[in-house]
C-alpha cells in the first residue's frame, strides 16, 4: 500500500480525531465514537483504515502510558476493523445504517470476550478466572454495546463526508 503525502496527513488527522474523541468522552464510561471512526473508515478506506487506527492506539500509549491495559489495544480494534471488512460492499441504502450499526454494537458486546485473552496471559489466569473476570465487566460489556449501537447511527453520515473530502481532495 503505497501512501501520498496527502493519505499521510488525512490518516494522522483521522488517527488525532479518533483519540480527542475519546478524552472529550472520558467522562461516560464506555461511552465514544472510536467503534464508530472505525467502521467509518474502513468502509470508506479499506485496508488504509488500519492507518489511522494504528495512530489512534499509538497516541493512545503515548499520552496515557503504555501500561498492561493498553497491550489488547494492539489487537481489539483490529477486530472490528475485520469484522467490517467482511460485510459486503453493496448492500441497500437502507440497511447500511442497521447493518453498521450492529456491526459496531456487536464489537461493543464482546470488548471484555476479546480483551480477556489478555488478561489470561499478563496476569495468568486460568480458564475459570477468565471467565469470573468476563463475567464482572459484563454490565460494561452491555453499556459499550448499547451505546456502540446509537453511536454507530453516525457511520453513514461520517462516510458521506469521508467520500466527499475524498472526492474534493482528487
Amino acid at each position: 500500500m503505497k501512501l501520498k503525502v496527502r493519505d499521510i496527513a488525512i490518516f494522522g488527522m483521522l488517527g488525532a480525531l479518533m483519540y480527542a474523541s475519546k478524552v472529550l468522552m472520558d467522562a461516560l464510561p464506555n461511552i465514544h465514537l472510536i467503534g464508530t471512526f472505525i467502521v467509518s473508515m474502513t468502509v470508506v478506506y479499506r485496508k488504509k483504515a488500519l492507518y489511522p487506527l494504528y495512530i489512534f492506539v499509538l497516541l493512545t500509549g503515548l499520552l496515557n502510558g503504555f501500561g498492561t491495559w493498553w497491550l489488547p489495544y494492539l489487537y481489539i480494534w483490529t477486530v472490528l476493523w475485520g469484522m467490517t471488512m467482511l460485510i459486503p460492499k453493496k448492500i441497500p441504502e437502507k440497511a447500511k445504517p442497521i447493518v453498521y450499526s450492529v456491526v459496531c454494537a456487536l464489537h461493543g458486546f464482546l470488548y471484555g470476550v476479546l480483551y480477556a485473552p489478555a488478561q489470561a496471559l499478563i496476569f495468568g489466569l486460568d480458564f475459570e478466572a477468565t471467565l469470573t473476570w468476563i463475567a464482572t465487566g459484563l454490565p460494561f460489556d452491555i453499556t459499550h454495546g448499547i451505546s456502540n449501537f446509537i453511536c454507530g447511527l453516525l457511520i453513514c453520515p461520517i462516510i458521506s463526508i469521508l467520500n466527499k473530502a475524498e472526492k474534493y481532495a482528487k
